[in-house]
C-alpha cells in the first residue's frame, strides 16, 4: 500500500519533524477534515436529523401540540446550560467522547412518543424529554466544533453545508417514511405509530458512527500538518475563565439576539401546521421542509466560500438580504394566520383542497429561511476566530443562546395561546435581532486570523483593536484578502 510522509504540529513537532511518520493512503482519507466532517453530519442524520423529521410534522405527530412542546421546552431549558458546560468538557476530555454521550438521549424521546401515541402514556414524554436535553447538549457542543474547527479557513462554508445538509437527510428519510405511511389520511389527527419505529431504529445507529471519528490531534490536512488538540493541558476553571473571556466580546454578544430570537417562529409553524392542516399534509411539509433546507445548506455552504467578495462584503449582502426577506415572510404569514383563524367552519388544508399552496408555501419559505439562518450564524462565528479551543468554547456559547430561545418559545407554545399570539412573538423577537445583528456583521475581519488577533490582545490587557482598521493594515502589507 502507498505510504506518504506526515508531520505533527504541537509540543512534539521539533521531534516529528527530525522522525517524520509514514501513514498509508487510508489513513490519510480516515483522518482527514472530510472524512470526519461526513461522520458528523451522519451522526446528525440519525439524531437531530430524526428529531426534526418528528417535529416538523407538527408536534412531534401528535393530534395536539401542547405536551410535545412542554417536552421539547424541558430539552431546551438544559441545554441552556448543558451545551456550554459539554463546550469546556470537549476542550477537557475530548471532542469524541463527548460526541459520543450525544448520541445517547433521541432514542429515548422518539420511543417516549411511540409510547405516547399508541398507549397515551404522558411522564414518559417528559423524561424522554430531559435525557434528550442531556445528549443533545453534548451533540450539539461537538458537532458544531468538529464540523468548523477540523477544516481549513477556506473550506468551513463547504463544510458546515456537508453537516447540516447531511442532517437534513434524516428529515428527507425520515418524512419520506411518514409520508408513505400516511398517504391515504387527508384528515387531522395523528400519524401512525409504526412511523416511530423506524425511525427509533434510524437513530440507534448514531453511537457506531460515533466511534468512528478521529480526535484533533489525529487530523491530517492536505498539506501534511495537523490539527492542534484542545485537550492538552487544560483546566475546567481555565475553560470557564475563556469562556467567560469569550462572552465579552463584543463579535459574540452582539450576535446573542439572532441566537435567542430568530427561530422562534419554528414553534409557530409546528402548531401551524397541526391547527390548519391534515395528516399527509403535515408529512408532505415535514418532506419538503428537509428538501428546502438541504438545498440551503448547499447553496450557502457554497456561496460563503467564494471569492468574489471580501468576507466583510459577503457578511454585510448576506445579512441584508436575510432581513429583508424574513420581513416580507412575517408579513405574509400573518395575512395568512388571520384568514384561517377566522374561517367558518374551521379549516383543515389538504394538498387537494383550494388554496392549499398559498398556506403550504409561506411554511416552506419560513423553513428555507430558518436552514440559511443557522449556515450564516455558523459562518459568523468561523470569521473571528479560526483555532479549535475557542470555536469549540464559541460553538457551546451560540447552542446555549439558540436554546435560551427555543426553550422559551416552546414554553409559550405549551401554554395554548393563539396562534396568532404566537406569531406575533415570533415577529417581534426578529425585528429585536436586527440592529444587533447588523451591527455584529460589520465587524466582520477580512481573516479569522485577525479575529484571533484581537481576543489574543484583549486577554494579554492590550487595548482593542479595530477590525476594519486591522484588516486594511493587513491589506497593505500583503494585498487583499477576501
Amino acid at each position: 500500500m502507498a505510504v506518504e510522509v506526515v508531520g505533527h504540529s504541537d509540543d512534539a513537532a521539533s521531534e516529528e519533524t527530525a522522525h517524520p511518520r509514514q501513514v498509508s493512503k487510508f489513513t490519510r482519507w480516515y483522518r482527514s477534515p472530510l472524512f470526519n466532517v461526513i461522520i458528523v453530519g451522519l451522526i446528525s442524520f440519525t439524531q437531530p436529523g430524526i428529531w426534526n423529521a418528528l417535529n416538523s410534522t407538527g408536534a412531534g405527530g401528535q393530534q395536539v401540540p401542547y405536551l410535545v412542546n412542554g417536552a421539547n421546552s424541558l430539552t431546551f431549558g438544559i441545554m441552556v446550560f448543558g451545551c456550554s458546560l459539554f463546550a469546556i468538557l470537549a476542550n477537557k476530555i475530548g471532542l469524541k467522547w463527548v460526541l459520543i454521550i450525544g448520541t445517547l438521549g433521541y432514542a429515548p424521546y422518539s420511543a417516549s412518543l411511540y409510547v405516547n401515541n399508541r398507549y397515551g402514556v404522558e411522564w414518559f414524554v417528559l423524561l424522554g424529554g430531559a435525557l434528550c436535553g442531556i445528549a443533545a447538549s453534548a451533540l450539539w457542543a461537538s458537532e458544531g466544533a468538529i464540523a468548523l474547527g477540523y477544516g481549513e479557513v477556506k473550506d468551513r462554508g463547504k463544510f458546515t453545508g456537508i453537516w447540516l445538509g447531511l442532517r437534513e437527510l434524516g428529515q428527507l428519510i425520515g418524512a419520506s417514511i411518514q409520508l408513505s405511511l400516511n398517504a391515504h389520511d387527508g384528515n387531522k389527527g395523528k400519524v401512525s405509530y409504526t412511523t416511530y419505529l423506524v425511525l427509533i431504529g434510524l437513530q440507534c445507529a448514531g453511537l457506531p458512527l460515533a466511534l468512528l471519528i478521529s480526535p484533533p490531534g489525529k487530523i491530517i490536512h492536505r498539506n501534511g500538518h495537523r490539527t492542534a488538540d484542545p485537550g492538552k493541558h487544560q483546566t475546567v476553571l481555565g475553560e470557564f475563565r475563556k469562556l467567560w473571556g469569550l462572552l465579552k466580546r463584543k463579535q459574540v454578544y452582539l450576535l446573542i439576539p439572532i441566537l435567542v430570537g430568530f427561530q422562534w417562529n419554528g414553534t409557530y409553524l409546528g402548531i401551524y401546521l397541526t391547527n390548519y392542516f391534515s395528516v399527509r399534509s403535515r408529512t408532505l411539509g415535514s418532506l419538503v421542509s428537509g428538501v428546502v433546507a438541504t438545498c440551503a445548506n448547499i447553496f450557502w455552504g457554497w456561496f460563503l466560500d467564494q471569492r468574489w467578495f471580501s468576507r466583510p462584503a459577503l457578511a454585510k449582502g448576506t445579512w441584508f438580504f436575510f432581513a429583508t426577506f424574513m420581513l416580507a415572510l412575517f408579513g405574509w404569514q400573518v395575512a395568512n394566520e388571520r384568514l384561517y383563524a377566522a374561517s367558518a367552519p374551521k379549516i383543515t388544508l389538504d394538498w387537494e383542497t383550494p388554496g392549499f399552496g398559498r398556506g403550504f408555501a409561506s411554511m416552506v419559505l419560513m423553513r428555507f429561511m430558518n436552514e440559511s439562518h443557522y449556515m450564516f450564524t455558523y459562518w459568523l462565528m468561523g470569521t473571528f476566530f479560526d483555532d479549535l479551543e475557542t470555536l469549540t468554547l464559541g460553538v457551546g456559547i451560540i447552542r446555549s443562546f439558540e436554546s435560551i430561545g427555543s426553550c422559551l418559545a416552546f414554553g409559550i407554545g405549551a401554554a395554548q395561546v393563539t396562534p396568532m399570539v404566537n406569531l406575533a412573538i415570533a415577529f417581534a423577537m426578529f425585528g429585536l435581532t436586527l440592529p444587533f445583528t447588523s451591527w455584529a456583521v460589520f465587524l466582520v475581519p477580512v481573516r479569522p486570523e485577525l479575529g484571533r488577533k484581537e481576543l489574543d490582545d484583549s486577554s494579554s490587557g492590550k487595548l482593542e483593536s479595530d477590525p476594519v482598521e486591522v484588516g486594511k493594515a493587513a491589506e497593505a502589507i500583503d494585498g487583499p484578502h477576501p
